[in-house]
């Protein structure tokens, strides 16, 4: 097992609208594409600085195209709404993974104070 933990097993379910990711330290993880899609670590929802971070209303029902490895480190994800431009790093998606309850709240009370509905 690495220092870092290493995906062991990825399933993208265009039916489910989830993808899964196994790590070698046993850490279980399954993303919705609406979670994934508006936390995008892309530049057009994050912004070039946090003061620049948008909140992406209105995915509820949004699915996967196909998701493809980038280099070694990354995934990139195709949704079905066009959106493709963030990249996913094994890193960013096991954190995303472990702090999902907080970072999926932290989205919905952004909708509710922007007045924005998913």
């Amino acid at each position: 097992m690495s220092a870092t933990p290493w995906p062991s097993d990825v399933t993208l379910d265009r039916t489910t609208r989830t993808l899964t990711i196994d790590f070698d330290d046993g850490a279980h993880f399954v993303f919705s594409a609406e979670f994934l899609r508006v936390l995008s670590p892309s530049a057009e929802v994050q912004g070039h600085s946090p003061d620049q971070k948008v909140t992406v209303p209105g995915k509820r029902n949004v699915g996967f195209v196909g998701a493809e490895e980038v280099g070694n480190y990354a995934l990139k994800i195709i949704f079905d709404d066009r959106h493709d431009s963030g990249l996913y790093t094994w890193q960013a998606l096991y954190q995303m993974g472990l702090n999902h309850d907080s970072l999926w709240q932290g989205y919905l009370d952004e909708l509710a104070a922007k007045g924005l509905q998913r």
